[in-house]
C-alpha cells in the first residue's frame, strides 16, 4: 500500500491552517504531519519532519515566506514547495518560482485547486494557476519594464519589509545582516525605484499589490 504524502503547513493564521488541514484530511493520499506559524519554526523542525511537500505562506511575521523559501532551498535543495499566498500580482509568483518553489496558488483558489496542486508539486511538476500564468505571460510580452524587476532577491525582501514599516535595525536582526548592509540595500532600492523616502516606497508597494493599503 502506498504511503500518503507528508505535508508541512506553514502559515501564520491558525484558522487558515485548520481549514487546509480539514480539506487535506478528506483525501487518502495526503496527510498533514506538521504545521507552523512562522518560517523560523519550519526551518528549525524541517529535518525532523522530513515532509514530501511544504505548503508555504508568504506574508508572515519574522523572516517571511520568501526568505524561508530561500533558506529551505539553500540547505535542502530537493525540497518541494507549493507557495500559497493572498498576493495575486505577478511579482510574488515570479520571485517564488525563481527562488525554487514548484508551485504558486492564490488563497482565493485554494479550496478548488489545493489538492491537485500538492499532487503535482509532489511529482516535481510545475503548478501555476491559469489566471496567474496568463498575467505573467502578458506582463513579459507587453510591459515596458517594471522597476521592481531590477531589484535583486535580497533587495526585494528588504523593500517589502521597509514598505511594511520595519526599521533598518529590525530588518537587520530578522535577516541576520548588519545595519550597514541593510542601509546599502535601502540606498540601492531607492535609486532603482526612484523613491526619496519610506513613504514613497510604501506607495510603490501598494500600487504593485505587494502590501495592503
Amino acid at each position: 500500500m502506498k504511503l500518503p504524502l507528508r505535508i508541512m503547513l506553514v502559515d501564520d493564521h491558525a484558522v487558515v491552517r485548520m481549514g487546509f488541514r480539514l480539506l487535506l484530511d478528506t483525501t487518502s493520499d495526503l496527510r498533514v504531519v506538521a504545521e507552523y506559524g512562522c518560517g523560523e519554526e519550519a526551518l528549525k523542525h524541517f529535518a525532523d519532519v522530513d515532509p514530501d511537500v511544504v505548503v508555504l505562506d508568504l506574508s508572515m511575521a519574522g523572516i517571511g515566506g520568501l526568505e524561508t523559501l530561500s533558506r529551505l532551498m539553500a540547505k535542502w535543495p530537493a525540497t518541494r514547495v507549493l507557495v500559497l499566498s493572498a498576493h495575486e500580482d505577478t511579482s510574488y509568483p515570479r520571485r517564488a518560482l525563481a527562488a525554487g518553489a514548484l508551485g504558486y496558488l492564490t488563497k482565493r483558489s485554494a479550496a478548488d485547486a489545493l489538492i491537485d496542486a500538492i499532487r503535482l508539486v509532489a511529482a516535481r511538476k510545475l503548478f501555476l494557476e491559469p489566471a496567474l500564468a496568463q498575467q505573467i505571460a502578458v506582463a513579459q510580452v507587453s510591459a515596458p519594464g517594471n522597476p521592481l524587476e531590477a531589484l535583486t532577491a535580497r533587495e526585494f525582501e528588504v523593500f517589502v519589509m521597509l514598505a511594511r514599516g520595519k526599521s533598518v535595525a529590525e530588518i537587520a536582526e530578522v535577516l541576520f545582516l548588519s545595519p550597514r548592509t541593510v542601509g546599502t540595500h535601502l540606498y540601492n532600492i531607492k535609486q532603482k525605484l526612484g523613491a526619496g523616502n519610506g513613504a514613497e516606497l510604501t506607495l510603490i508597494a501598494i500600487r504593485n499589490g505587494l502590501i495592503d493599503a
